[in-house]
């Protein structure tokens, strides 16, 4: 094995250690892109303004620029900050290009935050500018704690959210809320996610609209929430894990429902270099994926969702779909491919039975059967093969049979049934650990999600917003196991 000489190992460092590498600009379809150069030695910055289909080069520099950990737009057309890995803070007025950066601060965090007024940067929750990074005012941050894992500003002024987790806790992940521009902070939520998963919050186009990207070596889940976090659903969940992965970076867009990620694959010392930009106008329901950097072999690496063809984007923001997909028998439905590589085949298992239902590159598959249904997607190149199993992913339901759906299913017990105030879930012990359910209605929309570090979970009726369900029957799915059993809800 060659030895790496000094600039390489601090090159690899630095494209590693990328913090935001994707921005939206204050345009329809403007993104900026802090990614590699075909020669793999510079840090480059692209920009495009047809949603990441196509990117030119702004500005691509072997002397400091492999040291930028940030970039972010500012509301100004053609205004890009940077922050190097050193706290240098930098701004261009024409849209990052070679000969238009200015020095504007030093001690600068990587994770700041702009776009919302002309002029307005964050610089975490410790300060803000308001003059283009030229000057920054000191919040107090009362209340803050832990170790900083990300922050974002709110379209809401003076609203803002910080993501943080605690030395010695490794199954917590704090969330902190301010309404006085981060003067003050109070605690709002625990997720039982990891210490070491990485977060990231982009806020969308609305007052209290933000979406929450968790991602670690074995999974990169997709939450959404439009009532300040209050509440959270899962939309999707991404197969993003390659040993070719350098770094991927994840931003809301200019309208409703739109959102990118981008994803930098390198390998072979420079030889195969390759970006992805994955674009969603749906809320990352579905992707269009643009490949607008390549150079040598691709990488190989399986990704598909799905969707009912009828379901209206606007019931995601009224909390009625989600993840899952749901309908009543039988079910049309369509899946969506976005596999990055060479692909010449695809094999589509819709029932995970080891059987092949489809070779078809975006299918429509129709089933006929209630009941929970894993989908498995293998590609191939000429070379490689990658799969992506989406377990308990469509749900098909009978309005006709309900009960059918409690049949052969005794490992969770519901307490007491019917109920008016609260319900108790009743979980095996070997699901110890992480425990979730979802509440369905009868037309299979989503109620409300449950989490619990124990083998017990009250639900009291209410849905996403607080708000008492109407008395009928619902569905309490197990998440891990699959397991649906159904339950009544009195007045």
């Amino acid at each position: 094995m060659k030895n790496l000489t000094l600039f390489t190992i601090l090159l690899l460092l630095a494209i590693v250690s990328f913090s935001q590498n994707i921005t939206r600009g204050p345009d329809i379809g403007e993104i900026y892109i802090l990614g590699l150069s075909k020669s793999g030695l510079d840090a480059t910055i692209y920009h495009s303004t047809d949603f990441g289909e196509t990117i030119e080069c702004m500005d691509s520099i072997s002397q400091n620029t492999y040291w930028i950990e940030t970039i972010e737009a500012d509301k100004t057309s053609g205004g890009l900050y940077f922050v190097t890995a050193f706290g240098g803070l930098h701004y261009s007025n024409n849209y990052g290009q070679f000969g238009s950066w200015d020095f504007r601060q030093s001690d600068i965090s990587w994770n700041i935050c702009a776009g919302i007024v002309e002029g307005q940067i964050y610089n975490t929750f410790n300060s803000h500018s308001d003059d283009y990074g030229l000057n920054f005012n000191s919040h107090q941050a009362n209340g803050f704690f832990g170790g900083l894992k990300y922050a974002e500003i709110d379209n809401l002024s003076s609203y803002g959210y910080v993501i943080v987790n605690k030395w010695g806790i490794s199954d917590s992940i704090y969330l902190l809320k301010t309404n006085d521009n981060f003067e003050n902070l109070l605690l709002d939520t625990v997720f039982n996610f990891g210490y070491s998963n990485s977060i990231t919050l982009s806020h969308s186009t609305d007052e209290g609209e933000i979406y929450m990207f968790n991602t670690n070596n074995s999974f990169s889940k997709l939450w959404y929430s439009d009532d300040f976090a209050n509440n959270w659903i899962e939309l999707n969940n991404f197969n993003f894990y390659s040993p070719d992965f350098y770094r991927k970076g994840f931003e809301c867009g200019q309208t409703f429902g739109e959102l990118y990620f981008v994803l930098h694959f390198v390998s072979n010392m420079w030889q195969n270099v390759n970006t992805y930009i994955l674009y969603s106008n749906d809320y990352g329901i579905s992707f269009n994926l643009f490949h607008p950097l390549s150079k040598g072999e691709q990488p190989l690496l399986c990704n598909f969702s799905a969707k009912v063809e009828d379901e209206a984007i606007k019931d995601i923001k009224n909390k009625d779909s989600v993840y899952y997909v749901t309908g009543d028998m039988p079910l049309d439905v369509q899946f969506y491919n976005y596999s990055i590589g060479d692909v010449n085949t695809h094999e589509w298992d819709f029932d995970n039975d080891g059987t092949i239902d489809s070779y078809e590159e975006n299918p429509v598959y129709i089933y006929i059967d209630t009941g929970w249904y894993s989908v498995k997607l293998t590609i191939y190149d000429d070379f490689d093969t990658n799969s992506f199993l989406r377990e308990n992913y469509i749900y098909v339901y009978n309005l006709t049979n309900v009960d059918d759906i409690n049949s052969n299913h005794f490992d969770i017990s519901c307490y007491p049934n019917p109920f008016t105030d609260k319900i108790i879930f009743t979980l095996p012990k070997s699901l110890f650990d992480s425990n979730e359910v979802v509440i369905y209605d009868l037309n299979g929309k989503i109620v409300n999600n449950l989490f619990s570090y124990y083998n017990e979970i009250v639900w009291d009726g209410t849905n996403y917003s607080g708000k008492k369900c109407e008395p009928s029957i619902y569905l309490v799915k197990d998440k891990k196991q699959g397991i649906t059993k159904k339950i009544i809800l009195t007045k």
